[in-house]
């Protein structure tokens, strides 16, 4: 864990309300992945700064056991122009603490530095977390996934 601070940007993407009750997570966010990946959405927004994929975990209801939303998106510019049936949010100025999941993504690393991070003792803010799959998660077999998540 890296404690890191962050300027503020922007990401514009596609959404799902899931929530950790019953684990119903575990099926909406893989369906968003699917339709990010299957209705080729990286190449639909615009103004992309980069061609990494962000995905953003917020407005939670509590904590990671009740509702919240995740975002599949793109870093952008701005977001004055919002396709439809996507959405825009701004990532705020934040301190997060930065994880490193290594390893072959097709076997749930990610998901396991997770499980890690909600068994941690983090003074966590629950406003907004997110992941970057940039150049490093390019080959999955031998992926590293960043993770930040905001503390106070």
């Amino acid at each position: 864990m890296i404690k890191t601070k962050l300027a503020p940007f922007w990401v514009i993407g596609i959404s799902v309300r899931t929530t950790g009750k019953k684990e119903q997570f575990i099926k909406d966010i893989p369906e968003l992945w699917n339709t990010f990946t299957g209705k080729e959405t990286i190449y639909k927004i615009p103004n992309k700064l980069e061609n990494s994929i962000y995905v953003i975990y917020t407005d939670y209801e509590s904590d990671h056991t009740e509702g919240y939303t995740t975002i599949i998106g793109c870093k952008v510019k701005n977001i004055n122009t919002v396709p439809e049936g996507m959405v825009g949010i701004q990532i705020k100025k934040n301190v997060y603490s930065r994880y490193t999941a290594k390893g072959d993504i097709t076997k749930g690393i990610v998901y396991d530095k997770w499980v890690n991070i909600w068994e941690t003792n983090l003074n966590r803010l629950y406003t907004t977390d997110f992941e970057i799959y940039g150049d490093d998660a390019k080959n999955p077999k031998d992926a590293e996934v960043d993770i930040y998540v905001s503390i106070s």
